[in-house]
């Protein structure tokens, strides 16, 4: 009989995402995925065949879902204003008010793999296709749209890379609470 896991899954890739977001993909070794889960690193080669490339695709399909759940309400809610405003809420508690880095960018620096790139690209689209349809129901022409959504993106990713760099999450608070604003057509 198998030897049950000393870690589940779910835990598991959110200790993954957690260190693949602080040190990126290659900063990060294999050594660190197994200090932070407690697992030998046999038993991650177990689970991930494929290694750290494997582990970073688990991690960025995890971020994906948990991205899909954020960005519901721009998609799905009636009243778009309210849609914006519960995703920029989700944003901020996602990110925990800045304070933690975005994987998506720090999993693109120097050495991550073509398709470790290409899915936080894919990641990154799917955002913003997310913020412009949101900003089309609201009004906005198709081009403007895209504009505000880019805009939107560009403010709250330099938010987390300042945020990371000087340790002042500020500019990340007011780049969330400007997403409704930067979404929604002038009055």
């Amino acid at each position: 009989m198998a030897r049950p896991p000393s870690i589940d899954e779910d835990t598991l890739i959110d200790l993954i995402v957690s260190v693949f977001r602080e040190k990126g993909f290659d900063g990060t070794a294999i050594g660190d995925l197994a200090a932070v889960s407690g697992l030998q690193r046999a038993s991650l080669y177990h689970r991930y065949p494929d290694g750290k490339e494997q582990m970073a695709e688990v991690a960025l399909t995890k971020v994906g879902q948990r991205f899909t759940r954020i960005l519901a309400p721009l998609r799905e809610d009636p009243e778009v204003a309210r849609g914006i405003a519960e995703t920029a809420r989700r944003i901020g508690e996602f990110y925990e008010a800045g304070a933690l880095s975005c994987v998506l960018d720090s999993m693109t620096l120097t050495g991550a793999p073509a398709a470790v790139r290409e899915h936080a690209r894919a990641l990154a689209t799917a955002w913003i296709e997310a913020m412009a349809a949101a900003a089309r129901r609201a009004g906005h022409r198709p081009d403007a749209a895209l504009r505000a959504a880019k805009d939107a993106f560009v403010r709250m990713e330099g938010a987390l890379v300042l945020s990371r760099v000087t340790g002042d999450t500020g500019a990340f608070a007011e780049a969330v609470a400007l997403l409704p604003d930067l979404l929604m057509p002038e009055a």
